[in-house]
């Protein structure tokens, strides 16, 4: 369907040959347009342009306000589904207590199930930058692991502007396996 163009109607249409479906949806196959045309004022309806990117373009005999209003509501139905989704942050940083990272990865956990990526980033200042690589990646490793949610690393662990980071989103193949794993257990409570 042609979102954003304009839907071409009756006269407006430009094709010679149309493959047509009648009012109640049935295939009447290839048509010339002067036949599907007739056919569209026989019934008392209009001859709308569905597929103008087909070979040959699809029309559609119907009553072209019905059609848009039907249109449009399925366009809003898709737009409230879509849901939007962001890069939240989650920041530690090397002297950050095993409490508050807990908290941190909690939170963490909370916008993977929401559908979010998150960034992970151990924040350095000062003297911290100067200590070795391998510990402060170490210790962004070990707040991941923390975290209480199926994910899988979007992007790898790297050295960013504040430190290091690594972008994390949930691993829906990862949360459908556990979810059929849990059901079992449940049952015999």
């Amino acid at each position: 369907m042609n979102t954003g163009d304009k839907i071409r109607i009756n006269r407006e249409i430009r094709a010679s040959e149309l493959r047509v479906i009648g009012a109640e949806g049935e295939n009447l196959g290839v048509r010339s347009f002067a036949d599907a045309f007739k056919a569209a004022q026989a019934a008392g309806l209009d001859l709308i342009e569905i597929s103008p990117s087909a070979v040959p373009p699809v029309a559609k005999i119907a009553d072209y306000g019905k059609f848009e209003y039907e249109r449009s509501k399925k366009e809003k139905a898709a737009r409230a589904k879509a849901k939007v989704s962001e890069t939240k942050e989650v920041q530690i940083k090397v002297g950050t207590g095993e409490n508050d990272m807990r908290l941190k990865a909690k939170k963490a956990a909370e916008w993977l199930a929401e559908g979010h990526r998150v960034r992970a980033e151990l924040f350095l200042k000062g003297r911290y930058k100067g200590m070795d690589e391998k510990f402060l990646k170490t210790r962004l490793e070990k707040f991941l692991l923390l975290i209480p949610y199926a994910y899988k690393i979007a992007e790898p662990i790297t050295k960013s502007p504040k430190g290091f980071a690594a972008i994390i989103e949930r691993d829906m193949a990862a949360v459908k396996k556990q979810g059929q794993e849990s059901k079992p257990h449940d049952e015999n409570k």
